[in-house]
């Protein structure tokens, strides 16, 4: 196996290549030039498999044994010993036919962690490899930075610089990013919309010439590998639910703004996984939303919501999908885009309709909706959910049959998103490590949304 563009002019690219790649250099995104199947006398085999030994053996298709087993199976071992659970991703379940994974007990509360503790040291040990300082670039709705600086915080030949949008994520993420004082670590709150600074970090990718100077590296879900790290624990999921309910069919609610956790899904499916339905659930910047419901992928106005991880209007992984919906054909892929980049609309064929709402249903949750399912879970079942988990029950209740089983995906501790709890009228208790955040001094720099700017930064950083 090895990795092509999305856009057909980047190929024979191997894992680690792609792991430092990160968007190709033709402005695509990178994907397995053929994707792996399981058959169904395995998927039995693996069953019983511990999270750790799904990791090892769903990685092991794509690694092309560029990385030994024995460093292969360390280097998951040294990622998810951080967790707070044995199970990793546990699986709770709260209602007859419904079930929460809970991605949430990583060092930061939140499911990146699941790709970025891994992501964090096969950087390190890359680094060690090559002997070469690895600069990490990447921008955050909220998660992702506070995730992706714990997994490389202090390594040597390690720097990192997360963008973020200025007060535009909640408190506990923004204390989790700001509070890390580390030499190798930088923050940018940018004033401007996540968007605005997953915009600025493409544009640093797309400049192969600057990307080659300062060895940038992705830790955005632009990064392959980010997928597929995440593509494991719906195999945990699926496992644990027939362990419960044998034969039944299973549904995953997926909440998802930039379309990497639903695509790690889709991946897992197209592997072999009987996954029965992927359920797109977002709030109110709902464009994958109208995407899967009328063929028309167009930004809409901004809105911030109670959910702000998802509040994003462009979907850095929904090229990857799409290039499967078009049959593999990165010709066309590239047209859809450059079109995009025109006019700010992709508009699919009725056919191709029909094709996406095989493979998903969808629900974009407003806030009161959002804010009511919190409540309501909490009253009647003793569950607490963050506001990202609640769009997530609200689209399972929408578009799940009663007769079939679902996963609604947890993303994030409630405590990360105590805003939007409180409102619901119900008083939570920090966990110690997020209670610890607000007593420590915050070190960032607020900037502008200009590419010049952030190139200014960045090069003071990288040559300090």
């Amino acid at each position: 196996m090895n990795f092509i563009s999305t856009r057909g002019k980047t190929a024979g690219i191997g894992f680690i290549d792609t792991v430092l790649m990160g968007l190709a250099d033709d402005g695509g995104l990178l994907i397995p030039n053929e994707i792996p199947h399981i058959s169904a006398a395995r998927l039995k085999e693996m069953e019983s498999h511990s999270y750790q030994d799904l990791a090892y053996e769903v990685f092991s298709y794509y690694t092309n044994n560029e990385i030994p087993d024995e460093d292969l199976k360390d280097l998951i071992q040294q990622s998810y010993a951080t967790f707070r659970d044995p199970e990793v991703t546990p699986v709770k379940k709260v209602t007859d036919n419904m079930y929460v994974m809970e991605l949430f007990h990583g060092p930061t509360f939140a499911f990146k962690d699941v790709a970025l503790q891994f992501l964090g040291n096969l950087y390190a040990y890359v680094s060690k490899k090559q002997n070469e300082i690895i600069h990490i670039l990447g921008a955050t709705s909220g998660d992702t930075g506070a995730s992706a600086i714990e997994g490389v915080r202090g390594k040597e030949g390690i720097r990192i610089c997360i963008l973020h949008p200025h007060q535009k994520v909640s408190r506990v993420q923004e204390l989790q990013m700001t509070t890390v004082d580390d030499e190798n670590v930088l923050n940018l709150s940018v004033e401007g919309t996540f968007d605005d600074c997953q915009r600025i970090i493409k544009d640093l990718f797309a400049d192969v010439p600057f990307k080659t100077k300062y060895h940038l590296r992705a830790i955005n879900s632009i990064n392959f590998v980010r997928i597929l790290a995440q593509t494991v624990y719906y195999f945990y999921a699926y496992f644990r639910v027939q362990k419960d309910k044998p034969g039944a069919k299973v549904n995953f609610s997926v909440p998802t703004g930039n379309f990497g956790d639903i695509f790690a899904g889709y991946l897992a499916k197209r592997m072999g996984l009987p996954v029965n339905k992927l359920i797109l659930a977002t709030n109110e910047n709902n464009i994958l939303e109208r995407f899967v419901l009328e063929g028309v992928y167009r930004p809409g106005e901004f809105k911030s919501t109670h959910s702000p991880s998802m509040d994003i209007q462009v979907a850095s992984n929904f090229e990857r999908y799409l290039y499967y919906l078009l049959g593999e054909n990165p010709q066309q892929v590239a047209a859809y885009m450059e079109g995009f980049k025109t006019d700010g609309v992709i508009t699919i064929a009725p056919e191709l309709l029909s094709r996406v709402q095989a493979d998903f249903a969808a629900h974009g949750v407003g806030g009161e909706e959002c804010l009511a399912t919190i409540g309501s879970y909490y009253r009647e079942h003793g569950y607490l959910l963050d506001p990202h988990t609640a769009c997530g029950v609200a689209a399972y209740e929408k578009c799940s049959p009663a007769e079939e089983v679902c996963v609604t995906l947890s993303t994030a501790h409630p405590a990360k998103f105590n805003e939007s709890i409180e409102l619901v009228g119900i008083e939570q208790t920090y966990p110690q490590p997020i209670q610890d955040l607000f007593a420590k001094p915050q070190h960032q720099e607020i900037v502008d949304s200009s590419v010049e700017e952030i190139v200014r930064r960045l090069e003071s950083f990288y040559t300090k």
